[in-house]
C-alpha cells in the first residue's frame, strides 16, 4: 500500500511570501523572504505604519475606472461614482450585483480588489512573481473556502504554493514564532474594531504528544466606542462604561489561570479609554497593542507549511477547521503488519485528500482505526465491500480516495481496479461516509 502525496515543488531563498487578511472592513499585506523571518507589513503610506486597506471598490460612471482602498473611499463623495462596500457579505451572498447598468459577480469584484491591492507590493514583488501566499479571514466556513479558492483562481498567480487560514489560525501561527516565555502558559488577544471586540484564549495541553493546542474564542456586540462627533461628556461616559465591561471580561478570561501575554488589536484600542483594564492585564503579564497579528501570522502559517519550526513539530493546533483525529489503517507490509498513517490529525479539513492503492485479502471489507487527539477512545471504523471478489481475478487491486466534507465527516471512495490485463476492472465503486471526533 502507498500513498501519493501532491509535490508542489520547493522554493528557493529570496522567494517572496505574502499573508494577505481580508477583512470586512480593512485589509493588509504582510510579508517576508524565505530564508528570512523577519516579516514586515505593507504601508498604504511609505514611511508610516498605516496598514489598512480599506475594503472598498468605487467606480466611475460610465467608464471602466476602478478606485480601491482610500482612493475609493475619497473618491465615493464625488457624484460620479459607485462605491461597492461589504465586497465579503456580498460575495458570500453570491448574488448579482448591479452598478451603473452593469451586472457585476461579487466575487469578481472581490478579485479586482486583492490584484488592485497587492500592487501596493510591487516595490518589493509583482503579483506575478510571490511565490506563496496565505489568504487569512475572520471565519472561514465552507462558503468562504469556495470563495477564496474561485478569487485565487482568478488572480492567476504563477505558484502552486496557494492556502487559505482562519484569524485563529493565524493567531496560533503568530504564537509560534514568538520567544518561548510570551506563551509559556495562557494568551489571550482581544481584537476592537470600535463596534464589537472578539477575544481570543489560546492554551496548551502539554501532557499529550504532540502537545496540543486549543483557541477559545468569545464575541461580545455591546462594548461600543463612540464617535469622534459625539459630545465630550458623552464620550467619557461610553468610555468609562466600555472600560468597566472590557474589566470584567478579561476578569472572567483571566480567573483561575496564568496568562503570559495579552495582545490588543485593532483600531478600537487606539483611543485612551481602558485605563483600568490596561492596568489589570499588564499586572505580571507582558501586553502588546497593534494591528497587524493576523497578516503576520498567515505569512507565518506559509513558513509552517514549507518548513516547520521546532515549535510547529512538537504542537499541534485543533482548531474549528481541524481533522482532530489521526486516522489510519492496519496493514501489511513485506509480511508484516504495520500502520498506515491516512489522514493526520491537524490539517485544514478543506485540504484534505489523500489517495492510495491497496490489494484485500479474503474478507473484503476495509477497517480505519481512529485515534483522537482529545482524549477521547480509539474507534475503528468498519465498511464492508458489498459484492468485490465476485470474479475469477485471484487478486484485485482497489483504488482508495479520502477526503472530508465538513470537520467532522470523512468521505471513502473505493475503485476496482482489477489485476492486469487478464483480469480487467469490473466498474464496481463504493462510497461510504463517517463520522470523527
Amino acid at each position: 500500500m502507498f500513498l501519493e502525496r501532491k509535490d508542489e515543488g520547493k522554493l528557493h531563498k529570496g522567494s517572496v511570501l505574502v499573508g494577505y487578511d481580508l477583512g470586512e472592513q480593512y485589509s493588509q499585506i504582510s510579508y517576508c523572504v524565505y530564508g528570512n523571518e523577519d516579516v514586515d507589513t505593507v504601508a498604504t503610506v511609505v514611511g508610516t505604519k498605516q496598514y489598512n486597506i480599506p475594503t472598498v471598490l468605487c467606480k466611475r460612471k460610465g467608464v471602466n475606472q476602478w478606485f480601491y482602498g482610500k482612493d475609493a473611499v475619497k473618491n465615493s463623495e464625488e457624484e460620479d461614482m459607485f462605491a461597492v462596500e461589504g465586497l465579503l457579505s456580498l460575495a458570500r451572498k453570491g448574488e448579482k450585483i448591479g452598478l451603473d447598468g452593469e451586472s457585476y459577480d461579487p466575487v469578481a469584484l472581490v478579485t479586482l480588489f486583492m490584484r488592485r491591492s497587492l500592487t501596493l507590493m510591487n516595490l518589493i514583488a509583482s503579483i506575478e512573481n510571490i511565490a506563496a501566499i496565505m489568504f487569512t479571514v475572520d471565519e472561514l466556513d465552507d462558503r468562504m473556502v469556495e470563495i477564496l479558492a474561485q478569487a485565487a483562481a482568478n488572480l492567476n498567480l504563477k505558484t502552486s504554493h496557494i492556502y487559505f487560514q482562519s484569524h485563529t489560525e493565524s493567531f496560533y501561527s503568530f504564537m509560534l514564532h514568538q520567544p518561548a516565555e510570551l506563551w509559556t502558559y495562557q494568551v489571550i488577544a482581544c481584537e476592537h474594531d470600535g463596534r464589537r471586540l472578539k477575544t481570543y484564549r489560546m492554551e496548551c495541553n502539554k501532557r499529550t504528544t504532540p502537545i496540543v493546542a486549543l483557541i477559545e474564542e468569545q464575541m461580545y456586540e455591546t462594548l461600543v466606542i463612540p464617535e469622534e462627533e459625539e459630545e465630550e461628556q458623552v464620550r467619557q461616559d461610553a468610555f468609562r462604561l466600555a472600560d468597566e465591561r472590557f474589566l470584567g471580561i478579561l476578569e472572567k478570561m483571566c480567573e483561575g489561570r496564568i496568562v503570559s501575554s495579552a495582545y490588543l488589536l485593532g483600531d478600537g484600542f487606539r483611543e485612551n479609554w481602558n485605563e483600568r483594564s490596561l492596568q489589570f492585564l499588564c499586572h505580571n503579564r507582558r501586553v502588546f497593542q497593534g494591528n497587524n497579528l493576523f497578516s503576520r501570522g498567515a505569512v507565518y502559517g506559509i513558513l509552517e507549511k514549507l518548513a516547520p519550526s521546532e515549535a510547529g513539530l512538537s504542537h499541534v493546533f485543533l482548531g474549528k477547521d481541524k481533522l482532530k483525529s489521526n486516522i489510519g489503517m492496519q496493514v501489511m507490509r513485506q509480511g508484516k503488519e504495520s500502520y498506515f498513517a491516512l489522514l493526520d490529525a491537524g490539517e485544514n479539513w478543506y485540504e484534505i485528500h489523500r489517495e492510495c492503492e491497496f490489494i484485500l485479502g479474503d474478507e473484503k471489507k476495509l477497517e480505519f482505526v481512529v485515534t483522537p487527539l482529545t482524549g477521547k477512545n480509539v474507534e475503528t471504523i468498519e465498511i464492508p465491500l458489498t459484492g468485490a471478489g465476485q470474479t475469477e481475478a485471484p487478486f484485485t487491486r482497489y483504488a482508495l480516495e479520502a477526503a472530508m466534507s465538513s470537520p467532522d465527516t470523512v468521505r471513502i471512495k473505493v475503485t476496482d481496479l482489477g489485476f492486469g490485463e487478464f483480469f480487467p476492472a469490473n466498474g464496481q465503486v463504493w462510497e461510504e461516509s463517517f463520522q470523527v471526533s
